[in-house]
């Protein structure tokens, strides 16, 4: 089979969805490349894969016998201001295809790129992990399956804290030596002194946290200062995610800003649904501080930003 791939969003990070879908047809022979409109022959079928709402869609005419899309991009729709998942309009990968080693080649990237649990026990109402993949985190794959020497691994988990096999996922990750980028929000709310020597023990090269919501204050800042004692992590190597736009004031948003500032670590800002928001919103300019980590640590106050920049 001629085989077309179509990265909805871009190439700005892999898509692992097509990586694997790559994988298992060149193990049957099939021929494999990106779908371009005008260097591309006809092809018997062409993957679309889309992971954010967001992006806009191929709007280029497409010649081939079948075309199949699939991603969260394409199973989410704003209904009232609130973005909706669902689950029918998304085309998840068969068993075989899920567990194949992806094809890093697609990408020419040197980065391995997988999950090993799924599922998240919290069932946030701002996030689709619920409907996805369901209320409870479990374990999906040892690391072997995605990776297979490289240097650095990418880890997209949800939720890994939450999972029951946490212990053995952290110890693969560990004895790989490689340098693990935790993608994803780690759940301090569920750190532990034992979890957290369990991670000092891996070589990180980012650790993001998630501070969602502004009632887990008083657990969440607290943990944090804890887990940065007990690790001795380069507090460099860790961000802290702030939701804002979904149920928080600008005030609130700012004080857990100011606070994790203060226990040394540097926030980044993630607004709920932002392209409802126009140019000059105060929660786009927020970002555009506080995710610049440069201007952020030299301009202490938000205030002051706003006012050296009208």
């Amino acid at each position: 089979m001629k085989i077309g791939l179509i990265d909805v969003d871009g190439h700005n990070f892999p898509n692992l969805p097509l990586m694997k879908l790559s994988a298992w047809h060149k193990s049957r022979g099939d021929s494999v490349e990106w779908y371009s409109p005008l260097l591309s022959d006809h092809k018997d079928r062409v993957y679309m894969s889309k992971v954010f709402s967001a992006s806009a869609d191929f709007d280029y005419y497409i010649e081939a016998d079948e075309i199949v899309k699939g991603g969260t991009g394409y199973a989410i729709a704003l209904e009232d201001g609130v973005e909706r998942y669902d689950k029918s309009k998304d085309s998840p990968l068969p068993y075989d295809i899920e567990h194949i080693m992806p094809d890093y080649s697609l990408y020419r990237t040197d980065t391995a790129y997988g999950f090993l649990s799924r599922g998240c026990p919290r069932g946030c109402a701002f996030c689709h992990v619920k409907a996805k993949e369901g209320c409870r985190a479990y374990k999906v794959a040892d690391l072997g399956e995605f990776w297979n020497g490289q240097k650095e691994i990418c880890l997209c988990d949800p939720n890994i804290l939450a999972c029951p096999d946490w212990r053995d996922l952290l110890d693969q990750l560990a004895k790989s030596r490689a340098s693990v980028d935790f993608n994803q929000g780690l759940d301090i709310r569920l750190m532990t002194e034992e979890k957290a020597k369990a991670l000092a023990k891996v070589r990180t090269k980012r650790i993001h946290f998630a501070f969602d919501r502004y009632e887990d204050k008083d657990i969440i800042l607290p943990r944090l200062r804890t887990f940065k004692e007990h690790t001795k992590i380069n507090t460099r190597k860790m961000t802290v995610y702030v939701l804002c736009g979904f149920d928080t004031t600008l005030e609130q948003d700012l004080e857990r800003i100011y606070a994790i500032r203060e226990l040394g670590f540097s926030p980044y800002v993630m607004i709920y649904n932002r392209q409802r928001l126009d140019r000059d919103d105060p929660l786009r300019i927020l970002a555009n501080w506080v995710n610049n980590r440069i201007v952020f640590w030299s301009c202490d106050r938000f205030e002051n930003y706003r006012r050296s920049n009208k």
